[in-house]
């Protein structure tokens, strides 16, 4: 129930905020695939890829993102991963004949908390954004703009079938990720965004499973006084490979 009430604050907050300021509203579709492979008890791989389209759910391309990195794994429920990612906004916003790459060194803590009838999963990230500096609406400038950018992200799942989190069943999904700015050049958006996901998951087996639904992103633009509220479909596959030998 205080994750539910939290909630909903969260989507009151969001859309007190949206009516106040100068707010666009999108549409988009996004998909992602994550996995974590571990070596050994205390090595493992993450890899994330993610594909974004721009507005009305299924026009155009916005964002790619690919995110490798290496975990240290603590025990079976609390991992430490630190490691790169390259994103391309393509077209950046307001130059609609450039791409932006950006380059991002990233930590994180993970963390699991598993119950009779429900799973949790936290994740705390802290990133250091190397944005492309743009010249004009066709032109790449040289340097780059930097900001930290910490995020907290929570899921929740509850089973909807007796036999908890077993293969072919589905869960209840609910997540939530706070997203803050940092750093000198950071002025007026100190809060970045936050995305709001309720949907469902599907158990292709204990480990793996596809988790889908509606989105609700609301951002802050570096302005200040504007806003973007995104209406997103997202559906991404998580995959977690074991390659440790059984003893």
């Amino acid at each position: 129930m205080k994750y539910f009430a939290w909630i909903c604050l969260t989507v009151m907050v969001m859309n007190a905020a949206a009516q106040q300021k100068q707010t666009e509203y999108i549409k988009q579709a996004w998909l992602g695939y994550v996995s974590q492979t571990r070596l050994s008890d205390r090595w493992g791989v993450w890899l994330d890829l993610h594909l974004r389209t721009k507005e009305d759910f299924v026009n155009d391309l916005s964002t790619a993102i690919f995110r490798p990195g290496i975990s240290y794994y603590a025990n079976d429920r609390l991992r430490f991963t630190v490691g790169y990612a390259y994103v391309n906004f393509f077209p950046a916003d307001d130059h609609s004949g450039v791409s932006q790459p950006e380059h991002r060194p990233w930590q994180q803590v993970y963390w699991t908390m598993q119950g009779k009838r429900s799973r949790v999963v936290n994740t705390i990230r802290l990133e250091e954004r190397y944005r492309r500096k743009i010249k004009s609406d066709d032109e790449l400038a040289d340097g780059y703009n930097f900001n930290f950018r910490a995020r907290y992200n929570t899921l929740l799942f509850l089973p909807l079938s007796r036999k908890a989190f077993a293969p072919n069943t589905f869960s209840v999904s609910m997540n939530n990720e706070l997203m803050v700015n940092f750093g000198k050049h950071i002025v007026n958006n100190y809060f970045d965004q936050n995305r709001l996901l309720l949907g469902f998951a599907y158990h292709v087996n204990e480990k793996d499973y596809l988790q889908f639904g509606y989105m609700n992103l609301f951002q802050q633009l570096p302005a200040g006084n504007r806003y973007k509220m995104f209406h997103v479909a997202r559906a991404y596959f998580y995959h977690n490979i074991d390659l440790r030998k059984k003893k």
